[in-house]
Parts: structure tokens; sequence; C-alpha cells
């Protein structure tokens, strides 16, 4: 048994989300996991260590809408994957509206698919 010692509960992601960075409007990768507080990021681009990012996902929403979570994010820390190309990226989230907070809180308690 694996016992989360993290603040903020995370949700597996196994479906492909995926993650753009909304200044240069290009797909950056994938999410691995997700919580309130940041992600997991399968990176499939350059990242730059200790840098600031804008970021967005989406999810559906109640309604089976899609909705683009948008992040103000810290990149945290990256190692390169066993695939090449990849690397492994821990991000945490600076700003998320109280409104994709609670959507996003909702999704990854399981009431709602990835978009």
């Amino acid at each position: 048994m694996i016992n989360e010692t993290r603040r903020a509960p995370r949700r597996q992601i196994a479906e492909l989300v995926p993650v753009m960075d909304q200044m240069t409007e290009t797909s950056i990768g994938r999410l691995g996991n997700v919580s309130e507080s940041g992600m997991l990021l399968i990176a499939s681009a350059p990242l730059t260590d200790d840098a600031l990012y804008q970021l967005s996902f989406p999810v559906s929403d109640r309604n089976g809408r899609t909705v683009q979570i948008h992040v103000g994010a810290h990149l945290l820390w990256n190692e390169p994957a066993h695939a090449p190309g990849q690397s492994w990226a821990g991000v945490r989230f600076l700003t998320l509206s109280s409104e994709h907070r609670a959507l996003l809180r909702h999704w990854i308690e399981g009431g709602l698919t990835p978009a």
C-alpha cells in the first residue's frame, strides 16, 4: 500500500490530456497527474529550469463541455524520461481562478471525465 503524503489529492491521468504553453501557443506535453496545487508534466518540448509558464489543459465540466483550465506555473524540477525526447517535470501552480480551481477539484475527485 502506498501512503500519499502530499497535501492535495492527485488524479493519475491515463488519458491523453495535452498541456499548452499559452505564450507560444504550442503543446509542450501531457498531464501525468494533477492536483489543485500542481502537476506532473510529461514534457515533449524543452523546458527551462526554474522558469514561469502560462499553461492550459482541457477538462470537461459538469455538462460535458470542454473547459480550458488556465494556470500560472513554476517549473520546480525537470529530468529526462526513458522515452527519447521526453522529460518528467514537476510544476507548481501559482495562479488558478476560483472557478477553475472548483472545476479542477471536482475533476480530480473523479466527478468528471477528461475532455
